[in-house]
């Protein structure tokens, strides 16, 4: 065992600084005020910098050209003073302190509060096995947030947590680990000192942490990072508040790819459409005709991996199955003429039966065995197959081609990534790493990436204008860059329904705003219906909202399943694409700040110690909170709503002060909701079909006690040309004072599709006396019909409490003011 306990060298650069110690080498990189890279190697040299995942470097990289929107910055310069015992590296936040014996590094920030300590005498480690370890000191106070996609509560304190890609079918989303995703990175909040901070383990050998299972007397209380191969190269991030770490993060390791607005619909799926034995087609068509029949919005289908079957009854990537598909090419027509995209089921292992499987092996483009020599094979889904290497050209350019002949040249845009886990057993097995060759080991959950990546490009060479539409179920740090995720083939059980939510939570911290999971369960008997209805109700506020089952009993889980609980579906659905203003605006600044769209409470409310452990209520964005029904045959839902803000219950108006709990009576269809002080919300009130329907008529709900502000986002939905200005940010600001003034500042040459503007301002206490569109008084009106019959004006809901303004949307900047002086009638 190699431990780190002596400093011996300093050598200063301008852009870093080299430490050797007395068993590994350190390179220090000040990246900015709040990010911090230790890299360490226990060999003579570094390796080359050659990383697939980062999106912000300040050194040259192997791998430039392979990461197309990688920033290069200029880290600060890596100064240190030289005080004896230690030295000291500052930023304008932080001091970083090197001890010289026992070796160890200390971060704080500029008051000198500890936000980051080594374990001296054992920091550093490398074992006989070649393990490396990173231990930390942990305190009483500190919570631990992010890790990925994993299961149980969200603070993983106290767990112990394997990176891993696996696929893990039915499994129990509060205790399997791991799942399906591997992203070596975590939040640590103190709640003693208000401060947030991060940790990525920029290594994509599997790993483990342990937050504070292992236990020594002889130690302060520790956790570690331990990875099987590579460096400890660790990027510490400061927030001081979570949403904070959160931006640095994806700083560094990517922001989500803005979405089509299409994926924010509701998406169906079953396997069980596809397994018939022909005209799978025409279920599929019949599936979204039902959808129109029963008011069910639906904006396309996740189209299962059935349509790829042999004759031999095994599923082949590229293969259409012309039983169940006799014209794919009409059939996707057809799909598109119905409003909907088709999303078809790909998998990179090709099964040595594969139509294909040749012209992959003799072009070497499949992970080679430990001599480089053969093909390596394993067991997958339907026999030995063999797994597309997308770190060789070879491989990449021949998936490419096959995506195109087979699906885009035919029309489709949206790809499913699946059975990407590559679970290959021979961890010497080789792949191509541009040239290089590397052991499986290294690289295994950065191939799912590339996969993504490379269905992307495929997409962008055919269509250059057109924006994919990407779902991968496997991956690695900077996912996000390019797929929308979920959290695979999860059990259908109240458990699930329950415990999916700080999956996808805790995903959301690790910076992968877009995912969410098989709404009513996908593995074992269809749920009941009590069960289908909570997981519609929930499941609608997940970025990725999908219907998917393989049920074990021989039936498909629909919409419709359940005829008298169908109303409950449409309801929740309908919902759903209300909010659809809302849900892309919180894509879109997903996209510039790496912000999750549904946000833990800890993510807003750090300063509430009671939120700190909530798993199971979440944000939507800034402005709702959701306490879904979770427990069979409630009658009651408690929610304790968080200091710092007033909270209004979405239906009945009720106003509550924060900082309490409430009990409410919930029946099957109750969605709890409230609505946050300063809440602002556009929603789209009639929409059915995001592919046909623009939005025309926008309401804007709004809760003025508070300043506060919000930037509605809107383009095209379906095309780059964003990218080129075709864009619409209107930046809401609500300013409140003697009157409330709400400002509408736009940017960008997108032109909106909206033609009318209805307010639906929450007022208190009182009724306005008078409302203003640019200084042009509005007109007032006491009858609510003879509201509806006009263009513009404005009325006063007492039984809600609200102010119901409407009016011709207003080209360029514009403002609306509500003054709520208190007419005085008797003086009159």
């Amino acid at each position: 065992m190699r431990v780190s306990n002596k400093l011996l060298q300093i050598t200063g650069a301008n852009e870093y600084v080299d430490l050797v110690t007395d068993a590994a080498k350190y390179r220090i990189y000040l990246m900015n005020d709040n990010i911090v890279r230790i890299r360490c190697t226990f060999d003579d040299q570094f390796a080359e910098e050659a990383s697939y995942a980062l999106t912000m470097t300040a050194w040259d990289d192997k791998l430039d050209a392979m990461v197309e929107d990688r920033k290069r910055v200029e880290a600060l310069p890596a100064q240190y003073e030289d005080l004896g015992t230690h030295l000291l590296l500052t930023t304008n936040q932080l001091r970083v302190i090197i001890h010289r014996e026992p070796f160890a590094i200390e971060i704080t920030d500029a008051e000198g509060r500890v936000l980051h300590e080594d374990l001296k005498e054992r920091s550093y480690v490398k074992d006989k096995q070649g393990r490396l370890y990173h231990y930390s000191c942990m305190k009483d106070e500190d919570h631990y947030y992010g890790f990925g996609e994993k299961s149980g509560y969200l603070n993983k304190k106290k767990k112990r947590l394997r990176m891993h890609n696996v696929d893990t079918i039915g499994y129990d989303s509060e205790h399997t680990d791991p799942l399906y995703k591997h992203i070596p990175f975590y939040i640590k909040f103190n709640g003693s000192t208000q401060a947030a901070t991060g940790l990525f383990y920029h290594n994509s050998y599997e790993s483990t942490f342990d937050m504070g299972c292992e236990r020594s007397g002889y130690w302060n209380k520790y956790s570690y990072f331990c990875a099987d191969g590579g460096e400890l190269d660790i990027f510490f991030m400061y927030g001081p508040e979570v949403k904070d770490v959160v931006r640095h993060y994806t700083d560094l390791t990517g922001k989500t790819i803005m979405p089509t607005q299409y994926s924010l619909g509701y998406m169906g799926s079953t396997m069980y459409y596809t397994e018939l034995e022909q005209n799978s087609d025409q279920a599929i068509l019949g599936f979204l005709d039902k959808c129109k029949s029963e008011g069910i919005p639906c904006d396309g289908f996740f189209m299962s991996s059935g349509y790829t079957t042999g004759k031999d009854g095994k599923r082949y990537v590229f293969n259409w199955n012309y039983d169940r598909f006799p014209d794919p090419q009409s059939f996707i027509e057809q799909m598109h003429s119905k409003g909907a995209a088709l999303a078809p089921n790909i998998k990179p292992g090709m099964l040595l039966t594969h139509p294909h499987y040749k012209e992959f092996d003799e072009a070497g483009a499949y992970i080679k065995d430990e001599q480089g020599d053969k093909s390596q094979t394993d067991r997958y889904w339907g026999g030995q197959a063999s797994f597309v290497d997308f770190t060789n050209p070879k491989g990449r350019e021949l998936w490419k081609k096959h995506l195109k002949e087979s699906f885009i040249n035919l029309g489709v845009t949206s790809i499913w990534n699946d059975n990407n886990e590559y679970e290959i057993n021979n961890l010497d097995a080789l792949c191509e790493f541009e040239g290089d060759k590397k052991e499986i080991s290294a690289l295994r959950p950065i191939l799912p990436n590339l996969m993504a990546q490379m269905a992307k490009e495929a997409i962008a060479e055919a269509n250059p204008n057109t924006r994919p539409y990407i779902v991968n179920r496997a991956g690695f740090a900077g996912i996000q860059r390019f797929a929308q995720t979920w959290a695979g083939d999860n059990n259908t059980s109240w458990h699930s329904l329950k415990f999916n939510i700080p999956v996808i939570l805790g995903m959301g911290l690790s910076g992968v705003a877009n995912q969410g999971c098989d709404i009513g369960g996908f593995f074992g008997p269809a749920p009941e219906p009590e069960l289908f209805v909570r997981w519609v109700q929930n499941g609608i506020f997940q970025p990725r909202f999908s219907i998917h089952s393989c049920n074990t009993d021989n039936t498909v889980t629909e919409p419709w399943m359940y005829p008298s609980y169908t109303s409950y579906i449409r309801e929740a659905i309908q919902l759903r694409y209300r909010l659809v203003p809302y849900f892309y605006s919180l894509l879109h600044e997903a996209s510039e700040l790496g912000s999750p769209v549904m946000r833990p409470m800890v993510y807003e409310f750090q300063q509430d110690p009671v939120t700190w452990e909530e798993s199971f209520d979440f944000m939507l964005g800034r402005s709702i909170l959701v306490a879904n029904v979770l427990e069979k045959g409630s009658e009651t839902r408690k929610v304790y709503l968080p200091q710092g803000s007033d909270w209004i219950h979405w239906d009945t108006r009720e106003r509550y002060t924060g900082g309490q709990t409430v009990e409410l009576g919930v029946t099957l269809g109750s969605i709890p909701m409230f609505i946050r002080s300063g809440a602002i919300i556009p929603m789209s009130p009639h929409l059915q079909n995001i592919h046909k329907e623009k939005t025309e008529e926008l309401h804007l709900l709004v809760e003025p006690s508070q300043n506060s502000s919000f930037v509605l986002y809107e383009d095209d939905g379906v095309t780059n040309q964003y990218k080129n200005g075709d864009y619409l940010k209107t930046t809401i600001d609500i300013e409140t004072k003697r009157e409330t003034r709400i400002s509408f500042k736009k940017e960008g040459a997108y032109s909106s599709s909206v033609k009318r503007m209805v307010i639906d301002m929450i007022a208190r206490t009182v009724a306005p006396v008078r409302v203003t569109l640019q200084g042009r008084k509005l007109p007032m009106f006491l009858d609510p019909a003879e509201w509806e019959a006009k263009n513009e004006g404005w009325y006063y809901d007492l039984e809600l409490k609200a102010a119901k303004i409407k009016y011709d949307n207003v080209e360029g900047d514009y403002e609306l003011v509500v003054n709520f002086d208190v007419k005085d009638l008797i003086s009159i």
